[in-house]
């Protein structure tokens, strides 16, 4: 009995994980078409499989932004406007995105890129990091001082 308790309690994170990226695809790209929804969703995953970040894909979303507004990683989390998804059919459409993501049953259209900005600002850290992709109006962007461009592959904990 006690295993099964476990095992019920080790899927509350999972769903929670998911929620997560569900929650930054529909608020970071819900008008985007279906690869800028894929490519944001798998930045996040990107960030967990690399040591510099959090391991738990709601940890990274909710990454910086403690003390300051507009201060965090994904902006959609400390805007200071409601985290309840409004558009029923888009919440329905990103809930199923983001687990494609979380699971792994989508390739990543980033190549492995960890940053992004809309394409309409032009943010200082841009120049830190190799240019991607433009997907939608989203810029992509990966560490320098990657040589491969094989995509860098979340790995689900």
């Amino acid at each position: 009995m006690l295993s099964a308790s476990r095992d019920a309690e080790a899927v509350v994170p999972v769903k929670e994980q998911i929620r997560c990226l569900a929650l930054t695809i529909y608020f970071e790209a819900r008008g985007e078409p279906g690869d800028g929804k894929l490519a944001v969703g798998h930045v996040v995953m990107n960030r967990v499989a690399d040591p510099r970040f959090p391991d738990d894909v709601c940890d990274v979303v909710r990454q910086g932004g403690e003390e300051v507004l507009h201060r965090c990683q994904f902006s959609w989390w400390c805007d200071g406007l409601s985290d309840k998804p409004q558009h029923l059919a888009a919440w329905r459409e990103t809930q199923a995105i983001a687990r494609r993501v979380f699971w792994q049953y989508s390739d990543d259209p980033t190549n492995g890129a960890m940053w992004y900005h809309a394409d309409y600002v032009s943010p200082e850290w841009r120049t830190m990091f190799a240019k991607g992709p433009r997907i939608g109006q989203h810029i992509f962007y990966r560490d320098r001082e990657r040589h491969d461009d094989r995509p860098q592959i979340a790995q689900s904990r």
